[in-house]
């Protein structure tokens, strides 16, 4: 049950999924603030207390107040530390707030990319300020005006600009020519391939010659561009991202190491330990048993 309302568990996520939104204050525990979840809700977090966040295979040692974005597509899991935590939570989905003109934009910041800074420090002032957004928003979530879900978008989109101001956005610039698009295209279906969420839909795109036909040009075009605007071959892009995945599986769900090297696109769990013991310089097995 909900200790604050009362409410079950169950009521209130049908009652989201319902709104696709709600915004509540985190009172002593920070309890709202744990929950792992893989693929429903985006989640803004202010919160004050220490804590450690585990975002994808990142963690974030926290003392103070904090802004937090979490992605529902990057697996994170929170620690509170501290004896009081105290804050507050909004929670809305993808169709939401896609109903703002400029919602994809701003979902496709660096505060919800992975590889992205989900968590930023907040001064003082900064923190008065955002307090006084959401409990705007928590008053305003029981009135039964109109058009209370453009002001609560108004409200996320507002606190999504105020996070952008504090943390420099890491703008890349405009696409200044072939090998730029074609770089940046790959870049995205390399994101799009992630999560893995079910081991009967394992990764399709492995190699720098699957994503070379999957975009229509030669292999050895995708390579240079791909080398030319990041630095970095496109093997290791994608040898990253699977890395950073199987991390993310092993430390956030329960699924034994054959079906994450099967996930993954390896024919045999014998090629993902040697994969993952090359690059960490440990075993899958051994690496999951550390972080229990």
């Amino acid at each position: 049950m909900d200790k604050k309302s009362g409410r079950s568990v169950s009521t209130f996520n049908a009652e989201l999924k319902l709104k696709g939104f709600n915004v509540f204050q985190i009172e002593e525990d920070g309890q709202a603030t744990r929950v792992y979840n893989r693929k429903d809700f985006y989640k803004i977090c202010l919160t004050t207390g220490k804590s450690r966040i585990h975002y994808a295979d990142r963690t974030f040692d926290m003392d103070g107040t904090i802004l937090f974005f979490g992605n529902p597509h990057i697996p994170y899991s929170w620690e509170t530390i501290s004896t009081t935590y105290v804050g507050y939570t909004c929670l809305f989905s993808e169709e939401f707030l896609k109903q703002s003109e400029r919602a994809e934009s701003l979902q496709q910041s660096p505060l919800f990319k992975i590889g992205g800074t989900p968590v930023l420090e907040i001064s003082e002032s900064q923190r008065e300020f955002l307090n006084t957004i959401f409990r705007k928003m928590v008053e305003e979530q029981q009135t039964d005006y109109m058009y209370k879900d453009d002001m609560m978008r108004n409200y996320i989109n507002l606190i999504i600009h105020e996070a952008l101001k504090i943390q420099p956005s890491g703008h890349v610039d405009q696409h200044k020519n072939a090998l730029s698009r074609i770089t940046s295209v790959f870049l995205e279906l390399l994101e799009r391939q992630f999560p893995i969420e079910s081991v009967d839909r394992p990764l399709q795109l492995r190699t720098a010659q699957d994503y070379a036909k999957t975009l229509s040009v030669h292999v050895n075009y995708l390579n240079r561009a791909v080398k030319e605007v990041t630095g970095k071959p496109t093997t290791s892009h994608i040898t990253e991202r699977i890395l950073s995945e199987a991390k993310a599986l092993l430390l956030h769900t329960d699924w034994n190491i054959a079906d994450i090297a099967y996930s993954l696109g390896f024919e045999y769990p014998t090629y993902f330990n040697n994969f993952f013991k090359k690059l960490t310089g440990t075993n899958p097995t051994a690496m999951r048993s550390q972080e229990v």
